[in-house]
C-alpha cells in the first residue's frame, strides 16, 4: 500500500471555524483537485487559521495507511 499526496483548496470563515475549534464538528470534508473527497481532522488546520478564517491551496501527504504525514499551504 503506497502513500501519496492530494491538493485541495479550502475557504472557511472565522465564524465557521469556531464550530471546529469548540469541538462541535471534528472533521472537515473537502473535494480534492482530482475529484476525490477527503476528510481530515479539523485540528490539523489550526495553524492555518487567520483573522478571516482559513483560505488557500493545500497539499496533504499521507502514508500507505492513510495517515497524515504532512499538511502545508502551497502557492496557487
Amino acid at each position: 500500500m503506497n502513500g501519496g499526496e492530494i491538493f485541495f483548496r479550502l475557504r472557511i470563515s472565522a465564524e465557521e471555524y469556531l464550530r471546529y475549534y469548540r469541538g462541535t464538528a471534528t472533521f472537515v470534508q473537502v473535494r480534492a483537485e482530482d475529484g476525490r473527497r477527503i476528510r481530515l481532522p479539523a485540528s490539523s488546520l489550526r495553524r492555518f487559521v487567520m483573522r478571516g478564517g482559513i483560505e488557500g491551496r493545500f497539499r496533504l501527504r499521507f502514508d500507505g495507511h492513510q495517515k497524515i504525514i504532512s499538511l502545508e499551504k502551497v502557492n496557487s
